[in-house]
């Protein structure tokens, strides 16, 4: 069965943590804490430091102004959701059913990006919040970080699928022709050189991006139901991708991308299965995972 629906800054934690707050955009003076925030707090000085941090984020995350619809972890929804936007219809999007030597064979070669749905535990967000304490820069500039990686913030509610497909595309569109009057080649083109706060502040104001992520979110495609905004999602999506030599690991929660070691075309796939079976130690005894290549359409098909 598939793995579901993500997610959100919320059921991604968004940027909360003790030395990480979440930016609220407001017009005036910041209001006083509502109950239910009050009331977790009580508890967090009750439950233990770490408890504290999960619970926290979830009432900081629910005072979010702008929410989407979760997209659902399946390729025929992400395949029409890029393709709309500018994804040349020879790449698609296909299951990964595991990532043993077997299984991979089944993948399209070569694969251009992973997008990894994953549930949100106390014990992933522990492990984002211990990488956010080692970090000392504030954007994506790090001396391990190759400048060609193209990253962003995530910064509206549910809209992880979405900065997951654009993370994939953006890092990988050097590999196959986007339509210089697609949606794609025009956003990118405006936010070469944004931050990533910059450019998450730009996905906010883009009303046709939020429109045809509506459109996929209630696709007829989806085989699971479609859930309110408002609804908890507690899964999430992160994209892995290989630029310059280096894998990464592209999550809007977070300051910056990840590096997880070298890799190549050639090894990106076999070197991501290795990263994704620490999201799957770190998610316990959970099942609610899924992983999607984006490679070259099957016959044409894709996968989808």
């Amino acid at each position: 069965p598939r793995a579901g629906l993500g997610c959100d800054p919320k059921p991604g934690l968004s940027t909360v943590g003790p030395d990480d707050g979440l930016q609220i955009k407001t017009g005036a003076a910041s209001p006083l804490l509502p109950p239910l925030l009050l009331l977790l707090m009580v508890l967090c000085l009750l439950d233990g430091a770490r408890r504290c941090h999960f619970l926290r984020a979830r009432a900081l995350a629910s005072t979010m102004g702008k929410k989407w619809l979760p997209l659902e972890s399946n390729p025929e929804v992400m395949a029409d959701f890029a393709h709309a936007l500018g994804l040349p219809t020879e790449i698609g999007f296909h299951d990964i059913f595991g990532f043993e030597p077997d299984l991979l064979a089944m993948v399209p070669q070569p694969t251009h990006a992973i997008l990894l749905l994953f549930p949100i535990t106390e014990a992933s967000e522990k492990a984002r919040l211990e990488h956010a304490s080692t970090r000392n820069d504030d954007d994506a500039a790090s001396d391990l970080v190759s400048p060609g990686v193209w990253f962003t913030r995530q910064t509206i509610g549910n809209a992880c699928g979405t900065i997951g497909v654009l993370h994939a595309v953006a890092n990988t569109q050097h590999e196959y022709s986007i339509a210089d009057d697609s949606w794609f080649a025009r956003f990118f083109a405006a936010t070469s050189t944004m931050t990533p706060a910059e450019r998450a502040a730009h996905l906010e104001a883009d009303d046709s991006l939020e429109a045809a992520h509506a459109g996929a979110a209630s696709s007829v495609a989806s085989s699971t139901a479609v859930p309110t905004p408002d609804e908890e999602v507690d899964l999430h999506f992160v994209a892995l991708v290989h630029v310059d030599g280096g894998l990464y690991e592209l999550d809007g929660r977070k300051e910056a991308p990840v590096r997880h070691g070298d890799t190549s075309a050639e090894s990106f796939l076999l070197d991501a299965g290795a990263v994704v079976k620490k999201f799957v130690q770190a998610g316990g005894d959970s099942l609610s995972f899924n992983a999607i290549a984006m490679g070259p359409s099957a016959g044409g098909d894709a996968m989808f």
